[in-house]
């Protein structure tokens, strides 16, 4: 195989093979290499034909030499000789040596900076064309000079002609790698003209936005991107006056929520676009928010909530005692309804307490199907006898959702919407998938909608219709629940009543096993017994490990399915050190240590992690398959 010196000499050899004179110079003027027919054509030492040479050291020789004639200033030519070298542009040009010879010399400026320069003897080409002129009578003077001129401008079209041919190829490869790199970024690259037609894209648009068209190229903004031309086009006709803007709008028909860039176009009238999906992005961040404003509830309440507690159990404490004296009807009446307000209090400052303590998103996964069987069972049974409770399952896969946090929304909202029906009315449940970004889930009754204070305010702490039966805390919880999730939620009414929607992040759940070999990783025989035995009865094999390095060396003797660790074990590696060990295994974890632990917050970087104590009901639902689910 050649090596890049080998290749290097053949080109230098072949170089010096050609019959014209030719020299490379880099970009900082330094001499790349110059032929041997160069050498010999302006007699040059050996020294100056040697690579790094200055250009203004072979100009100074060639001019001290009389290659350009008699030069009054010889500074002042070489500078400008250098000068012009600085600022290099392609030329074609013809001169007579000192020596009385003819050369014509083209320069060519190269690609990454530098020039080439070829020098051609054509003294005979002049001779020829001298006796031409000596010996055709028949021709006037006038013939002959054309003919001179348009050879010579030949030469000079011809050289003109190379540059660009150079200069095209150039483009073609810049602008090929500029498309390929367009094509390649994870975001919609367009420009639309004047008119709002699009005149290059990378054909994106379908990835970020799906559902639009691939090809668009000639198409308007508004056939493009459909319904979302309305959220775009003031931003698009303020570029196209000359303001740009980043903005960002979700985009109703695929959920996605977008963030878009628009640039005006600074040579001809048009605006550059970059669009790209930043969906996962603003659930995570909408998540990151609400955990922060919790965690400034709890510093805020906590103290307040303290104590209150300390008075409420006062109060209760002197009543009770009041309660068991001989007190007329009257006093006793106003005994009972203070023991029932601040017992309302209690039952406040604990939902209170609820909301803004340490609480986040667990998700497992979830066959949204039984588990919503399950909330029908659960919630029937406090709904008024002829209401109706409707619920609709139209997802198509498991997911991964935290269902305690799931289920005491949506009861909520069931109990929310049954105060607001009469006895015979209807409340429909409904969950879907939209697309692949969202998970949503809408609550609709049949009786009186939201008023529109209530439109505005009804995710608000403590706002309520229901008068001094309500907290006001119940559709805040929901809010809460689903920005821990990353989600959002809409208030509106519908023709019949009113619609509470969840859209909720769609996150598939991932395979496990429906039966083969658990490997059990627990150092307390007193709790291996159990797990072992809940295992046992979901079908499955089930081998047993103290640490993690008895845990590595049975997977890496037997074929096991599924790893189900505690966290800490026998040994000072942690049990979610298996992840990073046998990535190829599923792995699933347990604890009893609080989130706030640094290993626990390893360990859900790792795996799913479900919290003890857990009911043999739990634990199915942690290891539920996705193609067979438990209960």
């Amino acid at each position: 195989m050649q090596t890049r010196t080998d290749t290097t000499a053949y080109t230098l050899a072949g170089l010096n093979l050609i019959q014209q004179a030719l020299s490379i110079f880099d970009r900082n003027l330094g001499l790349v290499h110059i032929n041997r027919p160069m050498q010999v054509m302006f007699d040059l030492p050996d020294a100056l034909c040697m690579p790094g040479t200055s250009f203004e050291r072979v100009i100074r020789h060639l001019a001290v030499s009389g290659e350009y004639g008699p030069v009054d200033d010889m500074e002042s030519f070489i500078r400008t000789r250098v000068d012009r070298a600085r600022a290099f542009e392609p030329h074609y040009m013809e001169r007579t040596r000192a020596n009385g010879r003819t050369i014509s010399v083209e320069g060519a400026p190269l690609p990454q900076g530098g020039w080439v320069t070829v020098y051609t003897d054509i003294t005979a080409i002049k001779q020829q064309e001298a006796l031409l002129r000596s010996r055709s009578e028949t021709l006037s003077e006038e013939v002959l000079a054309r003919s001179e001129e348009l050879s010579a401008t030949n030469r000079q079209l011809a050289a003109t002609i190379s540059a660009l041919e150079e200069t095209r190829r150039q483009l073609t490869e810049i602008e090929a790698r500029t498309r390929t790199t367009a094509e390649m970024m994870p975001a919609h690259i367009a420009r639309v003209d004047d008119t709002g037609h699009y005149t290059f894209s990378n054909n994106r648009l379908s990835d970020v936005m799906p559902g639009r068209p691939g090809a668009i190229v000639g198409l308007h903004a508004r056939e493009a991107l459909g319904p979302a031309y309305a959220r775009v086009a003031p931003h698009l006709n303020g570029a196209l006056n000359g303001e740009p803007s980043t903005f960002e709008f979700t985009d109703e028909p695929s959920g996605r929520r977008i963030r878009a860039a628009f640039t005006p176009d600074p040579l001809e009238p048009g605006v550059y676009i970059m669009s790209q999906d930043v969906t996962h992005e603003t659930q995570a961040r909408v998540a990151l928010q609400q955990t922060r404003r919790r965690e400034m509830a709890a510093q805020l309440t906590s103290g307040l909530a303290h104590d209150f507690s300390n008075l409420l159990t006062i109060m209760l404490g002197q009543q009770a005692k009041l309660a068991r004296l001989d007190l007329t009807p009257e006093a006793q009446a106003c005994v009972t309804s203070t023991l029932q307000a601040a017992r309302r209090g209690a039952a406040l400052l604990n939902r209170i307490s609820d909301i803004t303590s340490p609480r986040q998103w667990q998700a497992e996964p979830l066959r949204l199907g039984p588990f919503l069987e399950d909330l029908h069972t659960l919630a029937k049974p406090t709904l008024p006898e002829k209401l109706r409770l409707t619920i609709l399952d139209n997802t198509s896969a498991p997911l991964l959702a935290d269902p305690g946090l799931l289920n005491d929304a949506l009861l909520n909202l069931i109990l929310n919407a049954a105060a607001a029906c009469p006895e015979d009315g209807t409340i429909t449940l409904t969950a879907r998938e939209l697309r692949d970004t969202w998970l949503e889930i809408t609550v609709t009754d049949t009786g009186t909608g939201f008023s529109p204070e209530a439109l505005e305010r009804g995710l608000t702490p403590f706002f309520t219709t229901k008068g001094g039966e309500g907290s006001g805390l119940g559709l805040a919880m929901v809010y809460d629940m689903t920005k821990l999730a990353g989600g959002s939620v809409r208030l509106s009414n519908t023709d019949s009543g009113a619609c509470v929607t969840l859209r909720l992040p769609l996150r598939p759940a991932p395979d496990l096993p429906q039966s083969g070999l658990v490997l059990l990783v627990e150092d307390s025989p007193d709790l291996r017994a159990p797990i072992r035995d809940t295992l046992t009865a979901q079908g499955f094999s089930v081998i047993e490990a103290a640490s993690v390095d008895e845990a590595s060396a049975l997977i890496d003797a037997l074929d096991v399915a599924l790893v189900l660790s505690d966290i800490t074990l026998e040994g000072d590696a942690p049990g979610y050190v298996l992840a990073d060990r046998h990535p190829q295994v599923p792995l699933r974890l347990m604890t009893s240590l609080p989130v706030t632990h640094p290993d626990h917050g390893a360990a859900r970087a790792r795996a799913p992690v479900l919290a003890k104590p857990f009911t043999p009901e739990a634990l199915a639902r942690f290891l539920a398959r996705p193609e067979d689910p438990r209960p």
